[in-house]
This record gives structure tokens, sequence and C-alpha cells, in this order.
């Protein structure tokens, strides 16, 4: 009866995964993308003990996962395939992908939980400065207009102007040695596919 309770709970994990082909692109998670939630009111959490999902899938060998958007990073979590005879510069590359997607995870997590304090405080303090609280009379939230909240806005892109150049530049260096390597792996398979079938139809000659 465990055993099957165990089974079940796997099943719900995974039932949020949905499989890719071998090759998956690789997305640039713009800041205009990620703020964007949250400009339209959908704010990051702020408990930054949240992490991602633990039930990920296991690792196909044919396939990639791709799992819900986490709640805090507003990003898909990706499990790479690892293929059958894996070599070592598959491996390296799987790993600089997946070292990657927990890079990318951990910097807009932080900037998500940055931006909805700031916005927050923003908020409060401009309602203050208008007698106003958190709530009406109703118990409705109380909001400023959107002359007020583009303030904000450009103020935390201002300040954090040198953190996202920083973090392009960075995104950039991290896509092109992927790219690299992709290409690298294409080419030693397309290499080794002619060297086999070189050596069968050598093997399959009949002696003269």
């Amino acid at each position: 009866m465990a055993a099957r309770r165990a089974l079940t709970a796997a099943a719900a994990g995974r039932s949020t995964w949905r499989s890719l082909g071998p090759a998956v692109t690789l997305r640039v998670p713009l800041q205009r993308r990620r703020l964007s939630a949250a400009a339209a009111g959908r704010a990051a959490p702020t408990d930054t003990s949240a992490k991602r999902s633990t039930s990920r899938p296991a690792a196909s060998t044919t396939h990639d996962w791709i799992g819900p958007p986490n709640p805090l990073s507003n990003l898909r979590p990706i499990v790479y395939r690892v293929p059958e005879n894996e070599s070592e510069l598959e491996a390296r590359l799987r790993h600089l992908r997946q070292e990657t997607e927990d890079w990318n995870h951990d910097f807009w997590t932080n900037q998500n939980i940055t931006f909805s304090k700031e916005k927050e405080t923003f908020i409060i303090s401009h309602l203050k400065a208008k007698g106003l609280t958190g709530r009406d009379e109703s118990g409705r939230r109380q909001s400023l207009n959107s002359e007020e909240m583009s303030m904000f806005y450009k103020s935390f892109l201002d300040k954090n102007r040198i953190r996202h150049a920083n973090y392009n530049k960075q995104w950039y260096r991290r896509n092109f040695t992927i790219t690299f390597l992709m290409a690298r792996v294409a080419l030693n398979s397309m290499w080794r596919t002619l060297s086999e079938r070189h050596s069968s139809k050598k093997n399959s000659t009949p002696p003269t």
C-alpha cells in the first residue's frame, strides 16, 4: 500500500513535466520579460525559502524534460537527456547547459524578489504621503496610477542598469560557448557516422 502511494505521488509530480526532442533551443530570459509579470500585477513571491520542484523526473536517454515555470524565477526547469555512451565532450556540453540553467534561476529569483519588495515599499510610502493606507474602506488593496508607477519602474531599471549589463555579457559569453560545443558535438557525431559507414562498407566488400 505504501509503495502504491509512493508511485502515485511520483506520477503526480511528473505529470506537470513534458518531454521534448533531443535538441532544446536555449532561451534568453530578457529582463523585460521577467519584469513584465510583476508590472502587470503578478508580483513575484517574497519567500526565499521556496525552491525548485524536488519531483523532477530522472534524466532520459532519448529526450529532455521541461517542467512548469518556477514561482520565483518564472523560468521552466529543464532536465537534459543523458545519451547512451555519452562522450566526454557531450558530457561537458550537458553540464554547462545545466549549470547555466541554475545560474539563470538564481539570478532571476533574486532579481524578482528584489523587484517585488522594492515595488511594495514604493507603493506604501506614496500612499502614506497621500494620507492613505494599504486598503480602502471596502478592504480592497490600494494602488497607484500608471504615471506614478512609471517613476518606480524607471528608477529600478536605472539602479540595476550595471547589474543587467553584466548579466547580459555573461549570458552571451555562456551562449557562445554552448553554441561552440554544440557545433563540435554535431561535427564529431557526423564524423563518427561517416567512419562507421565507411568501415561497414569496407568490411562488406568481398575479397577479390
